[in-house]
């Protein structure tokens, strides 16, 4: 099982089953927070639906295909963050992140983030990072740019929210920008 140390008061560990019912009450706790910029929090409306979430990922965690954490802070679930349809034949992968309402503002996914693309570049040896945000998601742009992403274009209304399209940014980050840090 994956586990990553960020810092003193941060961990990221792969979902588990036992993790079930905290991420599903993390998860519905900031429901209407997360259903603004997440287009999945309306299909996770059951304890059932998390355990499914949960097997899913721990399958393409063995496909080798997908990385799905919890992101731990002090002791307790914070939000979750996650390198997902990695193409190996590419070297590429792309990471997302959500964070509970009560656990912005303070650094969390910046760091969390930040232990993540050094273990995506330097152990995993992925050569490309893309992150996707939409363009109003302002707190999700800043943790990409203070990360040293690039912003490489838009695509216009390129994701569906409910009941209106939203355009998103994308953002790039190769091992050589990383590494020359």
């Amino acid at each position: 099982m994956f586990f990553l140390q960020v810092d003193e008061e941060i961990s990221l560990k792969m979902l588990e089953k036992r993790d079930a019912q905290l991420l599903f009450q993390l998860t519905d706790y900031s429901r209407d927070h997360l259903r603004n910029w997440l287009g999945w929090v309306d299909y996770s409306r059951t304890l059932k639906d998390t355990k499914t979430f949960i097997k899913l990922a721990q399958q393409k965690y063995a496909d080798y295909t997908d990385l799905v954490t919890l992101i731990w802070y002090r002791g307790i679930p914070a939000g979750s963050l996650a390198l997902y349809d990695i193409k190996w034949n590419n070297f590429s992968a792309n990471i997302g992140y959500w964070l509970g309402k009560d656990f912005e503002g303070q650094g969390i996914m910046t760091r969390s983030c930040d232990a993540m693309v050094d273990y995506a570049f330097g152990t995993l040896g992925l050569n490309r990072l893309e992150l996707k945000a939409a363009l109003d998601n302002k707190r999700s742009r800043s943790v990409a740019e203070r990360l040293g992403f690039h912003q490489e274009g838009e695509l216009r209304q390129a994701e569906w929210l409910y009941d209106h399209f939203v355009d998103v940014a994308v953002y790039g980050m190769l091992a050589r920008d990383r590494f020359q840090k």
